[in-house]
């Protein structure tokens, strides 16, 4: 229940109660106070979690540590592919899902410009018309029989004064979720670029693949005729010309199987675009694209706070649910809602603006909650477990963040390891197929002995291009998981005290005006 008192006094009134009345109405007042709702007993549970507590070193133990290691802004513009440069430029300008995320962050600010408007002194005026004809049966002259006109023009308004910055804190929570949005739109731009790099970068991939399976095809066919002559001369029968001809089948299954990777990579790459399958056809096949060292940055897992657009929106939802607890526990205590009206009234337009037509309202309100069954203390309970809540969600994300960092790095070494090794083993078969090519042209060996070597080094060639692909595509998603090149501006040290303590420090970022003095 809550107690409201509006009081319209005629002039000349009394002002306050009759003395038989006054020690009625402070033990009617000493009840109500006594009876108000609080928030006794509620409070959230949880608190921001150190980011020292993710213990990484181990992890990194070998890996170049240096500050240089955050991605840069445009980090894939350090490529120095220009068809790459322009694919990310069209795919941010142009994807359909980017204009989704930007409507969002449109709606999350009138939101917020909403919660601001509801804060402010509300002016308004109005003009209206009636009439009514009453008959003479139902009411008697001179009301009976005749049409009534009324004329009336009002200018009215109405304030809520924020005594305890409830409508502050529900407009700043509006505020926090306007950034968490707009810091969403960010990262959604960082894994459409990300998504692009990935797939331009397969692409490279497949064009690598069909050169080698092209050479693979060639050798294959030069084995068959071979084959071929050896069985019309008698020296081979039919099993070794039927595994030749598996093994040309093989080699073209295998081109066929490359070109429609490349044609479904186009396709994607054109979806990425916002652009129809045509426009990956117009793409040039790319080169394979330079791989930077490993390097990690030095000050994980807490510059992680500032670098990862994921963190950093799950951070600001944690201050809008703070402010929400805030406005939460402003309903707890008395409202004033101050009302006014002024303006014009009469039966015809031209007494309207005579001074008799005149007419003032001044209402005056306050309201106190006594007895609501509950509903505050619930709301204020969801509050608090809506903070918890945040506060875990950033918790998990803060979590989530490291292990996609620590993933890539260990990712990244082992393909180096694995490099290593593949390139001795390919350096190996080089030299195999170097010293069987001398040994052909000596007359000591056969074309079919080079041809066998032959296929080992292709093989050792296929192995060095997939282990590149994948640890292109571990980099790409290091720099992703480090954050893409994001970075966030204002303080960034994550609060440890209870929401209201919050409200009352420095913001997480600078709020759009002073906080103001209680």
């Amino acid at each position: 229940m809550t107690t409201a008192i509006s009081q319209t006094l005629p002039k000349g009134a009394r002002s306050g109660p009759s003395p038989l009345l006054r020690p009625l109405a402070t033990a009617v007042l000493a009840v109500a106070l006594a009876g108000c709702v609080s928030t006794r007993g509620l409070q959230p549970q949880a608190t921001l979690a150190a980011p020292e507590r993710l213990q990484v070193s181990n992890t990194l133990a070998g890996a170049t540590l240096t500050p240089a290691a955050w991605p840069q802004t445009d980090w894939w513009k350090s490529l120095g592919d220009a068809q790459l440069d322009a694919l990310v430029s069209q795919a941010l300008a142009g994807n359909p899902s980017i204009a989704a995320v930007d409507a969002r962050v449109r709606m999350a600010q009138a939101q917020a410009g909403e919660q601001d408007a509801a804060r402010k002194a509300k002016i308004g005026a109005q003009a209206q018309y009636s009439g009514l004809a009453i008959p003479s049966t139902l009411a008697p002259p001179p009301f009976g029989g005749h049409y009534l006109a009324a004329h009336i023009w009002t200018l009215g308004g109405s304030y809520s004064p924020d005594l305890w910055g409830g409508h502050r804190a529900t407009w700043e929570a509006a505020v926090d979720q306007a950034h968490a949005a707009q810091i969403d739109a960010q990262s959604a731009r960082l894994t459409l670029a990300a998504g692009i790099v990935q797939v331009y970068a397969e692409l490279a991939h497949t064009a690598d693949l069909q050169a080698l399976t092209k050479q693979e095809v060639e050798r294959a066919d030069a084995v068959r005729a071979l084959t071929g002559q050896r069985v019309k001369a008698g020296i081979d029968n039919d099993f070794q010309l039927r595994q030749a001809d598996a093994a040309v089948a093989l080699a073209q299954r295998s081109i066929a199987t490359v070109r429609e990777q490349d044609a479904q990579l186009r396709a994607q790459l054109a979806a990425l675009l916002g652009q129809g399958p045509d426009r990956g056809l117009a793409i040039v096949a790319p080169a394979s694209l330079p791989i930077a060292p490993l390097g990690v940055p030095d000050d994980l897992p807490s510059g992680l706070l500032a670098r990862r657009p994921d963190i950093v929106a799950a951070r600001w939802r944690v201050e809008a649910a703070a402010r929400g607890i805030a406005a939460m526990k402003a309903q707890f205590y008395p409202n004033i809602n101050l009302s006014v009206s002024a303006g014009l009234a009469s039966n015809s337009l031209t007494t309207l603006f005579e001074a008799p037509a005149r007419f003032a309202q001044l209402g005056p309100s306050l309201s106190l909650p006594i007895f609501d069954g509950g509903r505050l203390r619930s709301g204020l309970a969801q509050r608090d477990a809506a903070f918890d809540a945040a506060i875990a969600q950033y918790d998990q994300t803060l979590v989530d963040a490291m292990h996609e960092v620590a993933a890539q790095v260990i990712a990244v070494r082992g393909i180096d390891a694995q490099l290593a090794s593949q390139q001795q083993a390919r350096d190996a078969a080089r030299a195999g197929y170097e010293l069987a090519t001398q040994r052909y042209r000596g007359g000591l060996a056969g074309r079919l002995d080079v041809l066998a070597v032959q296929q080992s080094l292709l093989r050792s060639d296929e192995q060095i291009i997939d282990l590149r692909a994948q640890r292109f595509a571990a980099s790409v998603q290091l720099a992703q998981a480090l954050g893409g090149g994001f970075h966030a501006d204002g303080e960034l040290s994550p609060p440890t005290a209870a929401p209201d303590t919050q409200l009352a420090r420095k913001p997480f970022f600078a709020p759009a005006e002073p906080a103001p003095a209680h």
